[in-house]
């Protein structure tokens, strides 16, 4: 996903929402080009209500026509941030290969129905399925 663009599945940009977020107000108030080229560059981790909290605190914060955004307000992801994060979810899909292959192995392999382990495991079968695709169990040899 581009940077400049939200995962709300419409296309919509950064420009598009500070053009909306603008013009509920009296419409006469800018931003530099130097916090616009800040917006595009961030990854909005938070999609569009991180954007718009930043946009109420330029206007809060504002005393003229011209927003600025104080780069504070935008906390940039570090880098040690990535690895521990890679690590967390390689852990978390670690733990799920686990439950499920116990699952399994107590229900004999049987997925479905009222003893198979996705009822053991409250999910639907069909998740089970693709979580055993994705994660490349053998339901077969448990």
């Amino acid at each position: 996903m581009a940077p400049e663009n939200f995962g709300t599945g419409d296309g919509t940009t950064i420009p598009d929402c500070l053009r909306k977020l603008l013009v509920a107000g009296d419409g006469n108030r800018r931003f530099t080009l130097n916090t616009l080229e800040q917006l595009k560059g961030y990854r909005w981790p938070g999609n569009i209500r991180e954007l718009q909290n930043a946009v109420e605190r330029a206007v809060i914060l504002s005393e003229t026509d011209t927003f600025i955004i104080d780069e504070s307000w935008l906390k940039p992801e570090s880098a040690e941030e990535r690895p521990k994060e890679r690590e967390g979810l390689a852990a978390l899909e670690e733990r799920e290969m686990e439950m499920i292959e116990a699952a399994l192995a107590e229900c004999h392999g049987r997925i479905s129905g009222p003893s198979g382990a996705a009822a053991k495991l409250g999910i639907p079968r069909q998740t089970l399925e693709s979580k055993i695709r994705r994660l490349r169990i053998n339901k077969r040899g448990v």
